[in-house]
Parts: C-alpha cells; structure tokens; sequence
C-alpha cells in the first residue's frame, strides 16, 4: 500500500466527556476510494470534517503524504471538497466558479481558461458555462461542484452526502460518474454517506462506523458476505436475524439453538464458547422457497405478506417464531401463493453466519 492519509489514534470530544470518535487508526492508500458509512451520529462526518480542517482533533495525529495536518488551516491543505448543498457562488458563472479556486491557488491566468474547460468536459457540461447557479437543475449543480473540487488537480477529494439531496435515478446516475471519474483520474477520494446501497456501489474500501468507532473496514464483497458482528450485518444490506445460543462448533460450521427450541446450523465468525448468546444473520436472496430444495436448514414458513417489487416479490412470512423474516422470490414465482399458505423454505448453513452482537 502507498500511503496518503493516516489517522493515528485519533479523538474527538465537544464537551471532554463523550467521544464523537474514538481511537481512530486508519490508513487511506493513494488512489483509493473509500467510504465512511454510518448511521446519524457515528463519528464520520466529524472524521471527515477534521481531515478536512473544519475540526480539530482532540487527541491523536492525521498525516497527508507524511506531513502532520493538525492546526494546518483547512485552505492551505489543498483538499478537494463536494458539499451536499454544492456550496457554488450564486453571482458566478459556472465557469466563474470553477476560475476562482484556481484564482485562489495563484494558477497563470494563461492556464485558468483552459482547466476550467477540462474540468466541464470531464462533467460534460461544457454548454452551460455561462449560466449561473440558479440557472441549474440539482444534478448540474452538483456536476459543476465536483468539477470545481476537481479543477486544479488536489491529491485528495472529500465528499459529504454530496447525492443526498437529489431523486433515486439521477443519483444512481452521478454514483457511476462519480466512480468512473475517480477510475479515469486516479485521485483518492473519501466519501461520506449513510446510504448502504451507494457505499456498495462506489467504494474500493469501506469503513462502517458506530458509535465513533469503525466496527469493520473492507471491501464491498467483503462486507456483504462476511460482516464481523450483528450491527454490520443489520446496516449493510437487508438482513434476516435470530437470537440464539451457540450450542456447539464442528469445524467451520456450528449449531445454534433458538428460543422456541429449533436448531440452526449456521457458518461461524465468532470464537465464542457454548452456551454464549450470538445473533444469526440471514440474507433474503439466500433463502429458497422450493420445496425440492436440499438444505441443512428446512422450515415450514407460513406466508403473512406478498410485496411486489417489479423483478422479484419479497416474502414476509413467520419462521421459527420470526415474523419479520424475509426472502426474496422471483416475481414470476410469487403467483402461486396466497397470504396463510405454508412454504417450505431453506437455506444452506454457509449462506448463515453466527455473529457477537457488535
């Protein structure tokens, strides 16, 4: 890995009581795209805000390319920054605006014009120049926005929730200009969000925080298919979950044993002892309701809902005393069931994993 950003032990607190974050250690590479995702109030837009110079840290040390970015004002680290209300100059043209951070860092005018027109090409919207602010749906605005983070080439670019304010399709549309730009360019780029579905979307690397501190940093796959404990399992995608007590390990498999006295074989990732509790985590798209299935685990689930979903259904149905448990169907199949039908659903043991609860 080729550093460029370390957090090394890293606070913060605003009453000297409670910790924001928390013994924070993390290493960014160079190039790479990561994601702080977290639920309101789990430390990562503060960690962003101290990289980029609008916090302090209360304790602990941030680096960029080796050099110590505490105290250095937020202007002279010469960091990209997309915010989620875009932030542009509204008596400014669009070009104007993506001039003055150029202006700012003493670019020859000779070389402004000629940026500028890049960083609008790269956003394809060379057409709108002219126009002000106002002038602009939401989706341009932010397009100017990252074009004016990007314009004179920083090492390193910050996103807030910069798509939080625009509908699902034209989000889904910037997500992938996002991440294609990042792949033509190269810059590193940190962005935060506590959308799920983005973070999966877009990321190299993910950091899931709670309550100021990352519960697991990985890869997309890695995150989905493997969560370390209950709360990544529950936040990072739809999750079906059992409260059990671990009854025994064989291997990579164990059993667990459910209040209502059914058994469990599930994949393990915790090196709890028998008789501790832990949490079964479930993914719907997991679970088979064809009665020829040949799975360890085999219920009788009776149907209480059919939510139509355009390609698939999901299914709501009551197993082992869950009635919150979920799987999801192709839409074609969902035809032959009615609501109080008994299906036999079941699922593989690896596609279960006994978690702590996190």
């Amino acid at each position: 890995m080729d550093p460029i950003v370390t957090f090394e032990g890293v606070r913060k607190t605003y009453d000297g009581a409670t910790f924001v974050v928390d013994e924070l250690n993390l290493t960014l590479a160079r190039g790479e795209f990561l994601t702080l995702l977290g639920p309101s109030g789990s430390g990562k837009t503060t960690t962003l805000m101290m990289l980029a110079g609008f916090e302090d840290p209360s304790a602990g040390t941030i680096t960029l390319d080796g050099k110590r970015l505490n105290h250095v004002p937020a202007h002279r680290r010469g960091i990209g920054m997309v915010f989620q209300n875009y932030a542009l100059f509204p008596h400014m043209t669009v070009a104007q605006n993506l001039a003055f951070p150029l202006e700012m860092h003493g670019v020859a005018k000779a070389d402004i014009g000629p940026r500028v027109k890049r960083a609008l090409d790269m956003v394809r919207l060379p057409h709108l120049r002219d126009r002000r602010p106002a002038q602009l749906s939401g989706g341009q605005q932010q397009r100017v926005a990252v074009a004016r983070a990007l314009v004179y080439g920083p090492k390193l670019v910050l996103m807030d929730e910069p798509l939080g304010a625009l509908d699902k399709q034209l989000r889904y549309e910037l997500q992938l200009e996002i991440k294609h730009l990042h792949d033509e360019l190269g810059v590193t780029i940190v962005y935060v969000t506590h959308d799920q579905s983005e973070a999966l979307t877009m990321s190299d690397r993910i950091a899931v925080f709670h309550h100021g501190r990352i519960q697991q940093l990985a890869s997309p796959g890695e995150l989905y298919e493997r969560p370390c404990n209950a709360f990544v399992a529950s936040f990072v995608g739809e999750n079906n979950r059992f409260d059990g007590t671990l009854v025994d390990r064989d291997g990579a498999l164990c059993r667990v044993r459910l209040p209502n006295g059914s058994l469990i074989v599930a994949s393990h990732a915790t090196d709890l002892a028998a008789g501790a509790p832990v949490v079964l985590s479930l993914r719907p798209e997991r679970v088979s309701a064809r009665a020829q299935a040949a799975h360890e685990n085999r219920f009788d689930g009776e149907l209480l809902e059919v939510i139509y979903q355009g390609d698939h259904c999901k299914l709501r149905l009551r197993v082992a005393g869950n009635e919150d448990f979920v799987a999801k169907v192709p839409a074609v199949e969902s035809a032959q069931w009615r609501r109080g039908d008994v299906l036999a659903v079941s699922w593989p043991a690896q596609a279960c994993m006994a978690l702590a609860e996190g």
